[in-house]
């Protein structure tokens, strides 16, 4: 197999994958089979220095990243890694200057300061937007990032010298490249994504120096070699390939299999996307879904965003059951994680949180109503609502959530043939239960499930040509088990509450929004 090293006479190839993360950094080694032999994770800190203001250190990223791939030092050689991909959370803005040093702490994609700038973008470039980014102007993505920045710290603005997204800053530290791929590139809204390049016409609509812009590459493609002076603080040889990769959703998508029409992915992380290959860039004309290139080349995907789903999990824990939801799932085994014994509390009640709904809009929303100032709900309380209810209601909101894109992807044709569960949906009964209950659809998981990071290493895999397409590393090394069945019985109830579900974001609109005007005085 091309790419083949021999060390102390061992003939062993690994391919690393690396996935700058929200959390944290994640490292991860696959051999020539695409079984995992090493992984090693570095937590990042995430600093909101204001009200829905999120950023994070890109050189706090560097050091977990390094933090991270010494774990693997400590399980495999690292002398016999033939090459890396890269991944992570798009949308980020690094902002380097002259000297390539970091002028600010970068906005992370769950950042929402920036809901006036895209108001000017739409107003300036709506319908070049919808026809050439694909997808309307939504807080989060990078270009309002750079507007804002050039409006709201004219002194940081005139430093720059070049714009990075978040995996692209560690490939600048690994290689002194400063590259891009066309997945992660599409969620910058200033790139022509049929054409996979950047657009003129949007960065002088919008007047971003094109010269700050990364060289843009296919995710296969070897977007630079680790530098010797990297190489020596790493412990890896000096000149491994890097992957362009691609961000984290494109990275995860190849990892799961999702590299062909038919296959669609229900992720529920922090975030929630349902996922879908196309071999064509066919846009949601009212732009309700993400349209991007994808980390197969030539080819693209669709995408509904739920900003809150895995997140609206873990506020309920820290807001309200921090303190004694550990007694709640009494019987459960000893060392369950408290996310489980949660999961084991909403078993208790009844389909449908007896008449509780959940909207979970807990930093705005993308897919379907693109809203950043949209917030959640519980709608339907009464006092017989216990612990329990809560629990299960937001599980049940969320997969509304993301049952709200996989309708949108039906109406527009997209073929829906097997749905993958990835992510803490995959690995845990309950989540699997209700999202084939809510779905309507069996859903396989994989029999490997490891995230971005091992995307990113069978792209690695693939530019050295130990694959000869990503297609083939999928048929090679991606494996489903059995499928959690649909509950027949529980259709007729669900469609019902799913009714109620999205009649209730139109009527709460407004009366949201003035809350959320409220609130910042």
């Amino acid at each position: 197999m091309p790419g083949r090293g021999s060390v102390d006479g061992l003939e062993i190839t690994y391919f690393v994958g690396i996935d700058v993360g929200t959390q944290g950094s994640r490292a991860l080694a696959i051999d020539e089979s695409g079984s995992v032999v090493a992984s090693g994770t570095a937590p990042h800190e995430i600093l909101t220095p204001r009200p829905s203001w999120v950023e994070q250190r890109p050189e706090e990223w560097w050091e977990a990243v390094k933090e991270s791939v010494s774990l693997l030092s400590e399980q495999i050689d690292l002398r016999q890694v033939a090459a890396m991909g890269l991944t992570g959370q798009m949308h980020g803005s690094v902002f380097l200057d002259a000297d390539d040093e970091v002028i600010r702490p970068a906005l992370l994609w769950n950042d929402q300061r920036t809901v006036r700038q895209t108001e000017w973008m739409t107003e300036v470039a709506g319908d070049l937007l919808l026809n050439t980014a694909l997808n309307p102007a939504i807080a989060g993505f990078q270009a309002p990032k750079i507007i804002w920045l050039r409006e709201e710290e004219p002194e940081n603005y005139a430093r720059v010298a070049a714009v990075l997204l978040p995996k692209d800053y560690v490939r600048f530290k690994l290689t002194g490249s400063k590259t891009t791929d066309v997945a992660d590139a599409s969620g910058t809204l200033v790139l022509d994504v049929a054409a996979r390049r950047w657009s003129p016409e949007l960065l002088d609509a919008f007047d971003i120096p094109a010269k700050w812009m990364p060289g843009v590459l296919e995710g296969p493609d070897v977007s630079g070699h680790v530098t010797e002076a990297m190489a020596f603080q790493l412990g890896l040889p000096a000149g491994i390939p890097v992957a362009a990769g691609g961000g984290d959703n494109a990275a995860a998508a190849v990892g799961n299999g999702i590299v062909r029409p038919g296959i669609v992915s229900s992720s529920i992380g922090t975030s929630g996307v349902v996922f879908a290959h196309s071999d064509s860039p066919d846009p949601d004309p009212q732009g309700r879904l993400h349209t991007m290139c994808h980390s197969v080349p030539g080819k693209y995907h669709h995408m509904g965003a739920v900003l809150s789903a895995g997140g609206s999990f873990r506020w309920l824990r820290d807001a309200i059951f921090s303190s004694d939801l550990a007694t709640l799932a009494e019987g459960g085994p000893s060392g369950d994680d408290l996310y489980d014994r949660m999961a084991a509390v909403a078993a208790q009640a009844p389909v449908g949180s007896e008449g509780l709904v959940f909207l979970p809009y807990l930093t705005g929303e993308r897919t379907p109503h693109m809203d950043s100032a949209a917030r959640g709900a519980f709608v339907g309380l009464t006092i017989r609502h216990e612990s329990a209810h809560l629990v299960r209601a937001v599980m049940e909101g969320v997969v509304f959530a993301l049952r709200d894109s996989l309708e949108i992807m039906k109406d527009l044709g997209i073929s829906v043939e097997k749905i993958v569960a990835t992510g803490g949906g995959a690995r845990n009964e309950m989540w699997l239960r209700l999202q084939a209950d809510i779905l309507g659809a069996p859903i396989w998981r994989m029999e490997v499930e490891e995230g971005p990071a091992y995307g990113a290493a069978l792209l690695g895999a693939v530019s050295v040509g130990a694959f000869g397409s990503v297609q083939e590393a999928v048929d090679a090394v991606v494996r489903y088990v059995d499928p959690v069945e649909p509950d027949a019985s529980t259709a007729p109830t669900y469609a019902r509450y799913f009714d109620v579900y999205r009649s209730l974001y139109p009527v709460l609109r407004d009366s949201t929004h003035r809350l959320g005007e409220l609130a910042e005085g």
